[in-house]
C-alpha cells in the first residue's frame, strides 16, 4: 500500500533534505553551546536554561508570524502569479519594520521580571546578562527568519541552509574562544556564549540576502519585489495566517518555558538535567520540524495547482517518514540515555536525573513526531486557527496541569513535569491528526 507513496517520498525528502540540515545545523551549536557551558559550570548551564526559556517565548512569536509568508507565496506561486509573490513578499517587509521593533523591545523589557521568577540569586546573577544579548539578538533573527520563509515559499530551501551553516560555524568558533577565553580574548564565560550568538545571528541575513540576491530564480521575485506596491490586504493576509501560527507557537512553548521555571523551584541540578535531556529532544524535533516545513511548501504549492490527490498523498507521505524516524529516536533515547548525559556534564547528579528523564522523551516521540507533521500539513491548507486552540487545550489546559499536580502534589519531581510534556504531546498529536483526516476527505470530497 504504501508503494503508491514512493515518488512522494523522494519529492518531500529532496525539498526537505536542506530544511532537515538546516535544523541539525542549528541544533548541533546548541548542544555545542550547552556541552561547552555545562563543562564550564552547572550554575551557569541551569542559567543558560532559564535565560533561553524566557526569550523563546517573545522570539517564537515574531518568526510564527513570518511563517505565515511561507504558505501565501507558495500557493501564489503555485498558481504561476509571480507579481503576487512579490506583492507578499514586500509587503512582508513593510509588516517587519513594525514587528521587529516591537517584539524585541517586549524580549527586553522582560529583564525585569526575571528576578521575580522563582529562581534562585546565582541563576538569576548569571542569567541576566546573557539574556541581554539574545534578546538584542532578535533584530537579525526575525530579520533572517522572514528572508528564510521568503525563500521556503518560492521553492529554494538550499540558500538558508548554507548561510545557517556559516553562521553556526561563527558561532561554534567564538563559543570556544569567548566562554573560555582563548586567543587573547577575555574568559566571559556565559556571557562569551550569548555575544558568540548574537554576533553569528548578524551574520545570517546578510548570508542569505546576498545568497537570493546572486541566483536568478530567486533575484527575478527580488527585482519584482521592487516594482511591485504593498497592500494593506496582503498585509492583513499575513497576519491572518501569521498571528494564529503565532499563538500555537507561544502557547505550546510557553508551556515548556513555564516547566522549565518550574524545574528552577527543584534546584539547580534538576534545571540543568531538563537543558540537557531538552537540548536532545529537541535536536530529534527540529529534525521532525524540517519535513513539517518542506509539506507546509508541498501543500501550499499543490493546492495552488489543484492537484488535491497529491495534497493527500504528499500529507500522508510526510506523516509516514517522521512517526517512523521518530520512533526510532525514541529508542535511541531509550537505550542510550545512561551514556548521551556525559557530552554534555561531568556532574553525576545532574547525569542521573537526565537518564530519567530522556526515558519519558522515547515515549513522546511519536507524538511529538505526529503533532509537528500534522502542524505543517495543516499551514500547507493555512489551516492556522483551530490549531491554536489545539495547542491551548493540549499545552495549557492538559500539559502544563499534569506537570504541576504529578511534580508538586504527587511530588514525582522533575519526572512529573515531563510526565506533563507527554499528556499535552499526546493529546495535541491526536486532535491534529483528527482534523488532517476531516480535511483531507472534504477535499477529496469536492475534486
Amino acid at each position: 500500500m504504501f508503494r503508491k507513496y514512493f515518488p512522494h517520498y523522494r519529492a518531500l525528502l529532496s525539498l526537505a533534505m536542506p530544511l532537515v540540515l538546516t535544523q541539525v545545523g542549528q541544533m548541533t551549536v546548541q548542544l555545542i553551546d550547552n556541552a561547552m557551558v555545562g563543562h564550564y559550570g552547572t550554575a551557569e548551564l541551569a542559567a543558560a536554561s532559564f535565560a533561553n526559556s524566557v526569550c523563546v517565548v517573545i522570539m517564537i512569536f515574531g518568526l510564527g508570524i513570518f511563517l505565515g509568508v511561507t504558505p501565501l507565496v507558495g500557493n501564489a506561486r503555485g498558481a504561476n502569479e509571480d507579481l503576487q509573490a512579490a506583492v507578499i513578499m514586500k509587503s512582508g517587509f513593510v509588516l517587519s519594520v513594525l514587528l521587529i521593533p516591537v517584539v524585541t523591545l517586549l524580549a527586553y523589557s522582560l529583564i525585569w521580571f526575571m528576578p521575580y521568577m522563582g529562581q534562585s540569586a546565582e541563576v538569576v546573577r548569571l542569567a541576566i546578562p546573557y539574556y541581554r544579548t539574545l534578546a538584542i539578538s532578535m533584530v537579525p533573527f526575525l530579520l533572517f527568519a522572514l528572508l528564510k520563509q521568503i525563500g521556503e515559499g518560492l521553492g529554494n530551501t538550499l540558500i538558508a541552509m548554507l548561510a545557517t551553516f556559516a553562521a553556526n560555524l561563527i558561532n561554534v568558533v567564538l563559543n570556544y574562544i569567548m566562554i573560555f577565553g582563548k586567543l587573547g580574548f577575555p574568559e566571559l564565560g556565559l556571557l562569551g556564549a550569548g555575544v558568540a550568538t548574537l554576533i553569528s545571528r548578524i551574520a545570517m541575513p546578510v548570508l542569505l540576502y546576498a545568497g537570493f540576491i546572486y541566483l536568478k530564480p530567486l533575484k527575478h521575485y527580488f527585482i519584482l519585489m521592487r516594482s511591485a506596491r504593498s497592500a494593506l490586504k496582503e498585509v492583513k493576509n499575513i497576519l491572518g495566517v501569521g498571528l494564529p501560527i503565532a499563538g500555537q507557537l507561544v502557547l505550546e512553548v510557553s508551556a515548556f518555558a513555564s516547566s522549565t521555571v518550574m524545574m528552577g523551584w527543584l534546584g539547580e541540578v534538576s534545571l540543568a538535567s531538563h537543558q540537557v535531556a531538552m537540548g536532545l529532544a529537541t535536536f530529534t524535533f527540529m529534525i521532525a520540524n524540517g519535513v513539517a516545513m518542506a509539506t507546509t511548501i508541498r501543500v501550499s504549492y499543490q493546492l495552488g495547482t489543484r492537484d488535491f490527490d497529491s495534497v493527500q498523498k504528499a500529507s500522508y507521505s510526510a506523516v509516514h517518514l517522521v512517526v517512523t524516524y521518530m520512533g526510532l529516536c525514541g529508542l535511541c533515547f531509550l537505550f542510550l540515555r545512561h551514556q548521551l548525559p556525559y557530552l554534555f556534564t561531568a556532574d553525576e547528579h545532574v547525569i542521573i536525573q537526565t537518564a530519567s528523564l530522556l526515558a519519558i522523551a522515547a515515549l513522546f516521540q511519536l507524538f511529538d513526531g505526529l503533532q509537528v507533521v500534522c502542524l505543517g500539513i495543516l499551514r500547507g491548507f493555512a489551516d492556522v486557527k483551530a490549531p491554536m486552540f489545539i495547542a491551548g487545550i493540549s499545552y495549557i489546559i492538559v500539559g502544563l496541569s499534569v506537570s504541576y499536580v504529578c511534580a508538586f502534589a504527587l511530588k514525582m519531581g522533575p519526572e512529573g513535569i515531563w510526565y506533563g510534556f507527554l499528556a499535552g504531546l499526546f493529546f495535541a498529536g491526536s486532535l491534529l491528526a483528527a482534523r488532517i483526516r476531516k480535511r483531507i476527505h472534504n477535499l477529496l470530497a469536492i475534486a
